[in-house]
């Protein structure tokens, strides 16, 4: 079951489900959250993914630069985004994040995440901008849709992996 704005708002105020927002009111929606990008990386070298994580290699990538007006002008590409906003998820909750369709309008996708219970820290994405022309980007933009999901009980296997608050 996906849990509807007034539950997203109860969760947020109780159980701090979301952090680090920037307004609610106009980033809670009838059935999900709106995401703020905070960082943009570019990729720098290749990454390895095998089964059981050991010869695992998380790709390398470089910070990119806001302008100072805020502005970042992304070239066709693959581009890492991190969010500005910090998710605790309990037990009971999971998540995943699609793109907001001005992002898609623009001629760029994002691939969805999905987070499990457990998951505490900034999600993170990649957006393709597809669009031949690029794209300009303001710093704090909404890009991105947070959907909870209720479990049908509370898990307790939580996320442990290694993500776990590490942009915090």
């Amino acid at each position: 079951m996906i849990i509807n704005r007034e539950q997203i708002l109860q969760r947020i105020l109780q159980d701090q489900l979301i952090t680090h927002y920037q307004e609610i009111k106009s980033q809670l929606q009838p059935a999900g959250f709106d995401l703020r990008v905070e960082k943009v990386y570019s990729f720098e070298s290749q990454g390895a993914i095998d089964f059981d994580n050991s010869e695992r290699k998380i790709s390398d990538a470089k910070e990119m630069e806001w302008e100072s007006n805020g502005w970042l002008e992304l070239k066709p590409g693959t581009y890492k985004v991190q969010f500005a906003e910090e998710v605790r998820l309990p037990a009971d909750l999971a998540a995943h994040t699609i793109l907001r369709s001005s992002l898609m309008r623009c001629g760029c996708v994002m691939h969805q995440g999905f987070w499990d219970p457990g998951y505490n820290g900034k999600g993170e994405s990649v957006i393709i901008v597809g669009n031949p022309k690029g794209l300009k980007l303001k710093k704090g933009a909404k890009i991105a849709q947070m959907v909870f999901h209720k479990l049908a009980a509370e898990t307790d296997a939580l996320y442990e992996g290694i993500h776990q608050r590490e942009n915090l």
